[in-house]
């Protein structure tokens, strides 16, 4: 019996290091996305200034599972050795309306970089006429 109170004695101890460890790297990102969940919390019908306390526990969420997303894709891509987009929409692959967001939004992102890629051209046509 003392070895199996020992067992468990060390796994609460491993649990308790690994809370730790988290807390310390959620205290580490504490702030990073405060401004942008305001104006996002406004934006779906808060208060123009939520409360401090309201924006800091949405803001953990936030950490926590975009640290869990990319823990997850990670995992996937261990056997290719590396991360890749689509291993982000493999995992939100089973919630509709969230892979739809995303794929639009990386349809946005690779127009603009065209766009860009486009003026760049021409800017140089410009200065450096022939």
């Amino acid at each position: 019996m003392h070895n199996s109170s020992s067992a468990g004695a060390a796994s609460k101890q491993k649990a308790g290091t690994s809370s730790q460890a988290s807390d310390a790297s959620l205290k580490r990102k504490r702030g990073v996305f405060q401004k942008d969940l305001q104006h996002m919390m406004y934006g779906f019908g808060d208060d123009a200034n939520p409360l401090p306390e309201t924006v800091s526990f949405l803001e953990d969420i936030v950490v926590e599972y975009v640290t869990d997303m990319v823990h997850k894709a990670q995992d996937i891509a261990t056997k290719r050795g590396k991360l890749l987009t689509e291993d982000f929409l493999f995992l939100i692959r089973k919630d509709p309306p969230k892979l739809r967001r995303c794929t639009e939004l990386l349809s946005m992102n690779e127009e603009l970089k065209q766009a860009r890629k486009a003026f760049e051209v021409d800017e140089e046509k410009l200065a450096n006429p022939e």
